[in-house]
This record gives C-alpha cells, sequence and structure tokens, in this order.
C-alpha cells in the first residue's frame, strides 16, 4: 500500500473505534435528550462513511476500473453531505431558539441538501466535478462546487451558535472548531491529494463536539438535577413546621377528653398528614393529582380543626385525571389560609377548583383574605411566600404556568395552568 493509502486507512480505522465507544455510550444512557439522539444518528452514519471509505482504501488496490471510480466518489460526496445534513439537524436541535426559526432552518437546509445531492449524481454524466480515465480519479476545475453544500451549512451553523445568547463560550467554540477546522482540511485536501485530511479533522472535531459540549451538558444537567432535588426536600420539609405539629397535636390533646371520635378522626388526619409529607420527600416523579387533593383535604380538615368557622372551603372538581408534581398545590393552599384568610379575624373562604380544557389542565386556589399589594411583593426573594420554589419545581417537572392575582381586602387568585 501507497504511504496516502496507509494513512487513509489508520485514520478511518481510528476515527470508527472512537465513534463506536460514543455509540455504546450513547445507546446505553437512559433518558436521552432529544439532541442527544441526533447526535447518536450523526456518529452512527459517521461511522458508517468511514468504514465505506475505508473498505474503499483496500479495495482500490485490486480494482481500478472507471465505473468504480466514478460510482465510489459519488457515493462520497453523497455522504458527505449527508453527514452534514446529520449535523445540522443536531445543532438545531441543540440550540434554544423560536420554533418558526427552527422550521425555517431545517426547511433551507434540506433543500440545498437535495440540490446539491441531485448535481452529485448528475456528475456521473456531466462530469462538472470529477471524472476518471484509465481508473485514475481526475477532478474538474469546477470541484469546489461540490462542496459548496458544507461551506453554506457549517457558516449557518456557526452564525446561529455565535449569536445565540444561551450558549455559553464553551459551547460557541466548540462549535465553532467544527465548523472550520473541517473546511480548513477541505482546502488542504486539495492540496495535498490522496490523504483524507479531512476525515482526521472530523475525528479531532468530534472529540471536542462530544466532551466540550455533550459531555459537559450532561454534567451541568446533574448538577441542575441535584440542585432541583435538594431544593425540592427543602419545600418538602418546610411543610412539616414544627409549630404546625405542635398546634395540631395540642388541639387533638384538647378534643380527646371533649369528643373522643372527633381526636381519633384528627388524630387518623394528622397521620395521613406526616406520611404524605415523608412520602414526598423522595419522590421525584409526577404524582396523580388525586393524591395532592387528598393531601389539600387532610391539609385542611386539621386546619378547620383548629380554627372552626373560621375557614370555610369550597370544593368544585371538575377534573382531577391529570399528574402534577408531588405537594406543588397544597403549599399554594396554606398561604391561602395563614396569609390571606387567617389574617382576617372573622375568617374567610377559601374555593379550590379544577377544569379541563383542550390544551391543559386548570388548578385555581382563590381567597377572599387580605390580599396585598402585586406590585410590593418580590416573589423571587420572599420566603413568605416561596413561590419563586413551586415556580421552578412546576417549571422542571412539567410544562406549567402560574399566574397570581392579588388586591389588598379583596384576595388573591392564584392559577395554574398544567399544559396537555
Amino acid at each position: 500500500m501507497s504511504n496516502n493509502s496507509v494513512f487513509n486507512a489508520t485514520v478511518c480505522m481510528f476515527g470508527i473505534a472512537i465513534l463506536l465507544i460514543h455509540i455504546v455510550n450513547l445507546s446505553i444512557k437512559p433518558d436521552k435528550r432529544k439532541d442527544e439522539k441526533n447526535l447518536f444518528a450523526f456518529f452512527v452514519f459517521t461511522a458508517i462513511h468511514f468504514a465505506t471509505y475505508l473498505a474503499f482504501t483496500f479495495l482500490k488496490e485490486n480494482v481500478s476500473s472507471d465505473a468504480f471510480i466514478m460510482g465510489f466518489y459519488t457515493t462520497f460526496y453523497i455522504f458527505n453531505n449527508i453527514e452534514v445534513l446529520l449535523l445540522f439537524a443536531y445543532v438545531v436541535g441543540y440550540v434554544d431558539m423560536p420554533l418558526r426559526t427552527k422550521q425555517a432552518l431545517v426547511v433551507t437546509n434540506l433543500i440545498l441538501f437535495i440540490f446539491f445531492v441531485f448535481l452529485d449524481i448528475s456528475n456521473i454524466f456531466t462530469k462538472i466535478f470529477f471524472y476518471a480515465q484509465n481508473g485514475v480519479y481526475i477532478r474538474s476545475k469546477t470541484m469546489i462546487i461540490s462542496q459548496l453544500y458544507q461551506f453554506i451549512a457549517f457558516a449557518i451553523v456557526f452564525v446561529i451558535t455565535i449569536i445565540n445568547k444561551k450558549l455559553n463560550l464553551r459551547e460557541k467554540i466548540a462549535f465553532s472548531i467544527y465548523c472550520f477546522l473541517p473546511l480548513v482540511a477541505i482546502v488542504l485536501q486539495n492540496m495535498f491529494k490522496g490523504y483524507a485530511i479531512a476525515y482526521a479533522s472530523i475525528i479531532i472535531s468530534i472529540e471536542i463536539l462530544f466532551f466540550f459540549v455533550n459531555v459537559q451538558k450532561n454534567i451541568d444537567l446533574s448538577r441542575e438535577k441535584e440542585k432541583n432535588k435538594e431544593a425540592h426536600i427543602k419545600i418538602m420539609m418546610s411543610q412539616i413546621q414544627p409549630h404546625f405539629i405542635y398546634n395540631a397535636l395540642s388541639s387533638i390533646s384538647t378534643l380527646i377528653p371533649i369528643d373522643p371520635k372527633k381526636a381519633q378522626k384528627s388524630l387518623d388526619d394528622f397521620t395521613d398528614y406526616l406520611r404524605m409529607n415523608l412520602a414526598s420527600l423522595t419522590e421525584t416523579r409526577l404524582v396523580p393529582f388525586k393524591n395532592e387533593l387528598k393531601h389539600i383535604e387532610t391539609y385542611i380538615a386539621l386546619e378547620k380543626m383548629r380554627f372552626n368557622d373560621r375557614i370555610n372551603i369550597i370544593y368544585d372538581i371538575e377534573a382531577e385525571d391529570f399528574n402534577i408534581p408531588p405537594l406543588s398545590i397544597q403549599p399554594i393552599v396554606e398561604n391561602a389560609l395563614k396569609h390571606g384568610i387567617l389574617k382576617k379575624i372573622e375568617g374567610g373562604t377559601l374555593k379550590f377548583s379544577t377544569k379541563e380544557t383542550d390544551e391543559a389542565y386548570i388548578v385555581i386556589v382563590e381567597d377572599d383574605g387580605v390580599g396585598f399589594d402585586m406590585d410590593s411583593v418580590d416573589f423571587t426573594n420572599n420566603t413568605h411566600f416561596g413561590i419563586n420554589n413551586i415556580k421552578q419545581r412546576l417549571a422542571t417537572m412539567c410544562r406549567s404556568d402560574m399566574d397570581i392575582e392579588s388586591k389588598p381586602n379583596v384576595g388573591t387568585k392564584v392559577t395554574i395552568t398544567f399544559y396537555k
């Protein structure tokens, strides 16, 4: 084998080995992100691409017909375009941008891809890019046009990653390297004919892309998950306040000689309340709304035991067959009672309702308590309400919006929309 054939075969085998490691790694990874599925497809096809070129490196030592040369290089250039198409799909899936922009980019890229693949196939008859003569591959003067799709796609990727404000510097550098390194290699490959310099650059770019973008993304998500888990536990623990436990037990103790049956019922409710809170400490999945409703009913029953007629409750449950984060609504009910209704001497009424629309399930917690001035409350830092923590959990665990309306001396209304 010639020196360039040995170089090309070594590059391909090394690339295939690295890609197989990444393919296995992504295959066994549970809960792959959508962009990781695109990355997986990109790696699989790139491995096939390398394997095809490796086979050609050995075959061309013994087969040198014009038809073989034309057939392989036509396949080779189409494979290059497919690889860029898959990379483009990965980047568009990874970068956060408006849906319409994504759709426009995908359509534009697909049109360009189809057009240049058509040119590659037509080259068999037109010879505008290359031709074979006596088993030798010969490039035409317009050869660079066949690689124009790659230049355009990489330019688009560079622009959408550089201008995107949600990508950090590490991600922008990694995507930029992948855009420019193969392009530089293509130019060098045109100068040093016969050497697969572009393939070597692809291996380097893939490693940078994988470790600086995908692996780091998983690390960042893992850290964020741990933070959310800690916040989740703090929120759960905040529901088991010592003063509430003390007051509930004191009320039950007072009831024992007066109304033993009611004391027993209250003790059962209190036990259920503690059990549900403790069970939620380790719950990281969505739970049926019915579970949350039961927890709310238990909590309100305990508070009514203490405050009697100062608390009136109206349930208007039209929908309950949906899932929510555990203990995501009960704290809102607790706020309505503690910081709304019970701030009034005469107490008030809390209305808890749900309904279903074509797009979502809606939960409404409304009270006629003291209310507050919306402009005077910083929900982000105000631990009195803890609304920011609840919003974060709702946004992290499911698609939901929270809307708060309140007026002093009128009351507060919290609407949570869980999108289907």
